[in-house]
């Protein structure tokens, strides 16, 4: 995996086969971070990345200028990989949190300006997090929601713009 640009731009990081994560391809991760950059000023943004996976995403806003970035991720081994890479990078504003996403959301108490979240695709009840990660949202902030084309959130009055690229989708949500 690679930071596709910012402070840590060309940055590699082999990701141990024997992980069970699915990391965003570097296409598909250019192609959303750059939609993106048209609906939110990263520099200076608090970022949230559910579902955190290889951290590729946490990363890349933190590459992108974000000043806080909060990670989740369930998954001992991926957390640890996670907390090497940010290490690697010397990024001092970043909090990894190795718990669950829904025991995570239903006990925050702070909002952010991006939130991120890239669930299995085969997760039960995926389509409950937008709804339970929007409250966590600061005013005029965005949730990025990669899926499954399965999934069609283009009702949730939310939502604002669907990307896909291959078999990756994104679901753009917006208060």
């Amino acid at each position: 995996m690679r930071v596709i640009t910012g402070q840590y731009k060309g940055r590699h990081f082999d990701v141990p086969r024997t992980f069970k994560a699915r990391p965003t391809t570097d296409f598909a991760k250019e192609n959303i971070f750059n939609v993106m950059t048209g609906y939110i000023d990263f520099d200076g943004s608090s970022a949230l990345d559910l579902f955190a996976g290889t951290g590729s995403i946490s990363l890349e806003l933190l590459s992108r200028g974000c000043s806080d970035v909060v990670s989740v991720e369930m998954d001992r081994d991926h957390a640890r990989f996670i907390q090497q890479c940010v290490s690697k990078v010397q990024a001092i504003n970043h909090t990894l949190i190795r718990g669950d996403v829904f025991r995570f959301l239903k006990s925050c108490k702070r909002q952010f300006d991006i939130i991120f979240a890239d669930p299995p695709y085969a997760l039960p009840n995926i389509e409950t997090i937008p709804d339970l990660a929007l409250p966590l949202l600061k005013d005029d902030g965005i949730l990025v929601f990669e899926h499954g084309k399965q999934n069609d959130f283009s009702a949730h009055p939310r939502f604002i713009d669907h990307r896909s690229y291959g078999s990756v989708n994104f679901s753009i949500f917006k208060l």
